[in-house]
Order: structure tokens, then sequence, then C-alpha cells
């Protein structure tokens, strides 16, 4: 763990290297060199509104995750497990899979409005199809003599699913969950790019108007450093921890 912290340490400065070379040879305008982008982002977090509109984004990002994990599980086990539903649905699920995230944010505020359902809509509905399509392989390849073991030991519906099928999901579950904070935070500032009137991807919309180079890479760097922190301090324990019976 100490050993792949400090390889990221030293190629996260490699890559601010990169940037302020880079920065040498254009305006300051184009591209602000990190050390005028770390102090639009303190500016912004001390005594801005950076605080207020990270936390609205990471509300949504939450929200969009919670229920695009829930539904998509659900879905995937029940399309791996049941083959005549899988041949029924699987193209509705390559049809959503490749549908443009652009396209269902300005479909749910055409047909919704500009309301917080709409926006989280959009999200979940983006999400949904690949976490679907994750854990429908893992549905797949559930082992059936454990499924049959624990129903010699009358297990049970509650705990054949706590101890038996999720166990054996939990490495297709961290994919999905990893690579749903990945995408979900994303499309969240597109929709709040398009549709609404607070959020990081509104204020990037703001900053993009007045070509504030800086304050686009801040509000960006403040997000990206907050989900790397939830990758670190939350999912990397939790898929140990959910992996450890295989040891």
């Amino acid at each position: 763990m100490a050993s792949r912290l400090a390889w990221q340490a030293l190629s996260l400065l490699l890559l601010l290297t990169v940037w302020h070379l880079a920065a040498r040879l254009v305006p300051a305008a184009t591209l602000p060199p990190p050390g005028a982008v770390g102090v639009v982002l303190v500016r912004a977090l001390v005594h801005g509104d950076l605080g207020h509109h990270l936390a609205i984004t990471l509300g949504r990002v939450a929200v969009a995750f919670v229920l695009s994990l829930t539904v998509g599980t659900g879905l995937g086990v029940a399309l791996g497990r049941l083959p005549l539903l899988d041949r029924v649905f699987d193209g509705w699920v390559v049809f959503f899979l490749n549908l443009p995230a652009l396209v269902t944010a300005i479909l749910c505020f055409v047909w919704f409005g500009l309301t917080e359902g709409a926006a989280l809509a959009a999200v979940a509905l983006n999400k949904i199809p690949s976490v679907v399509v994750t854990v429908r392989e893992g549905a797949r390849t559930l082992d059936p003599g454990y499924r049959d073991l624990a129903r010699v030991y009358r297990f049970g519906g509650w705990r054949t699913l706590r101890h038996v099928v999720l166990p054996q999901l939990a490495p297709y579950l961290m994919v999905a969950a990893r690579s749903g904070l990945a995408l979900i935070w994303k499309i969240v500032l597109v929709v709040e790019l398009l549709g609404r009137s607070d959020g990081i991807g509104f204020k990037l919309h703001l900053f993009f108007q007045n070509f504030d180079v800086a304050g686009i890479l801040a509000y960006s760097l403040a997000f990206i450093l907050v989900v790397q922190a939830i990758e670190l301090l939350l999912l990397a324990p939790l898929d140990r921890k959910a992996s450890a019976w295989r040891d």
C-alpha cells in the first residue's frame, strides 16, 4: 500500500512538472501554472463559493451513484440468472449503453423540465446499463455448488444473498462502483452545465463564458481531489474487505 501511494505521488509530481513546463511555453491566460491555479483554488475555498457548489455536486453524485448501482445490480443479477429474460432485454441494454449522455440529459430536461429529478434521472439512466453489463457477467459465473450448499443448510433467501451471492459478486460490484464513480461525476457536470443553476458544472459554464481557464482548472481539480479521496478512503478499503474471504 505504501509503495503504491509513493508511486502515485511520484506520478502526480511528474504531471505537475510537465504542467509547469508547458505553462511556460504559452500565455498565462491560456494555461496558468499549477501555482496560480492553486492560489485560485484556495481563495475559492476560503473566501468563495467552492464549498457550496462542491457539496451540491457531491450530493447529486451520491444519489445518482446509489440509484444506478442499486437498479443496475438488480437488473444485472436478473439478466445473468434468467437466460430468457437476458435474450429479450439484451437489445435494450445495448441501446441504452450506446446512448450518449448528452442526448439523455437533453431529453430528460425537455420531457420533465429543468428539475432536480430530471437531472438525477439523466445521470442514472446513463450509468445503469454499464452496471447491468458488469453485474450480469458476475451473475453468470456464480458457482451453483455454493447455492446447493446453502439450500442443504436451509440458509433462506436473505442469508443466501448475504453469504453466498454477494461475496461472489463483490469483484464485479467493485468494478461497477469504481467505474461508476469515475463516470457519474463527469455526467453530473454535463447535466449541471445544461440545466442547473448550481454545482461545479454550473460554475464551469460561467468560467467558460468569461474565458477564465484558472477558474475552470481550480474547480475541476477540487472535485478530482475529492473523488480520489473517496477512492482511497472508502472504495479501496471496502474492496479489500469484500475480497478477504478469498484469502
